[in-house]
């Protein structure tokens, strides 16, 4: 695996290779992101991981300072699972003095993680669209735990007709359900145990469901049982259509329920897609 720090030199690196495939990530690499350079690997000639925190997608107050990074360990684990480049920029290459443009997406990025975390999609859309631009890959892999961010770069792509597929798949989790991401570090271990509880409330939302309660009002009342026996009070705990967001009044065809927390310093999130009747 070569690690490349420029646009320049990573242009020089791809030109001529077919079958690119792009893993976007801000490093501190865990089996979430290992599963989509596997992925990447099974289905693309050249695979690509990118390494950056990107700090326009951090509000004031959030843990871009804290957020946890090590690149040596990345580094070996990203070889290690085929990738074929490690593209880690610094600030500077990614944004160069004067740099003054932002991509946005309407609609999508006003609610949920949107609406909690301001300027936070416009961050990511702006980042992933020069990635697009630096790499040029045929395909680019995303985790289904980051749901409404998939959405986003999924029209992101449409929208501007950049040409690369967008490929979600599914989130990985540790053996007892929680969701794998770098801010689990964060977590004590009572934390952690406490956490659990945002995988107990998508899996009891299930069971209503498949018990024949479909109305967004039952659907919601069992998850959020799960998190406040946890001591947890979401920062949105809610159900929109799995295509586009729209709120919904019952559970219809494909919904997704997504859940955000704070425990203790981590900001969690986690979804499931619920179906009901057709």
């Amino acid at each position: 695996m070569k690690t490349i720090r420029t646009v320049a030199e990573l242009r020089d690196e791809l030109a001529g290779r077919d079958r690119v495939g792009l893993v976007p990530t801000m490093g501190f690499l865990h089996e979430g992101h290992l599963s989509l350079i596997r992925y990447a690997r099974e289905e693309c000639a050249t695979v690509v991981v990118s390494l950056f925190v990107n700090p326009k997608q951090f509000g004031e107050g959030e843990d871009l300072d804290a957020y946890p990074r090590d690149e040596a360990r990345d580094a070996a684990l990203a070889e290690e699972c085929g990738a074929d480049i490690l593209f880690a920029p610094d600030a500077a290459e990614v944004y160069p003095d004067g740099f003054a443009t932002t991509v946005e997406v309407a609609g999508l990025t006003d609610v949920m993680c949107g609406a909690a975390r301001p300027g936070h999609f416009a961050g990511v859309t702006t980042v992933v669209t020069k990635l697009f631009n630096m790499v040029g890959p045929d395909v680019a892999y995303f985790g289904q735990k980051d749901a409404q961010q998939a959405l986003v770069i999924r029209k992101l792509a449409r929208d501007l007709d950049i040409p690369v597929r967008i490929e979600i798949c599914p989130t990985v989790r540790e053996p007892d359900g929680l969701a794998l991401s770098s801010r689990n570090a964060y977590l004590s271990p009572d934390e952690r145990e406490r956490a659990l509880a945002l995988n107990r409330s998508l899996r009891a939302a299930e069971a209503a469901v498949a018990a024949g309660h479909t109305s967004a009002d039952d659907v919601l009342a069992a998850a959020h049982e799960q998190l406040q026996q946890a001591g947890i009070e979401p920062e949105y705990l809610e159900l929109r259509s799995a295509k586009d967001l729209a709120p919904v009044e019952r559970v219809n065809g494909s919904t997704l329920l997504a859940v955000a927390a704070q425990v203790g310093r981590a900001r969690l999130i986690d979804n499931t897609i619920l179906t009901g009747d057709q």
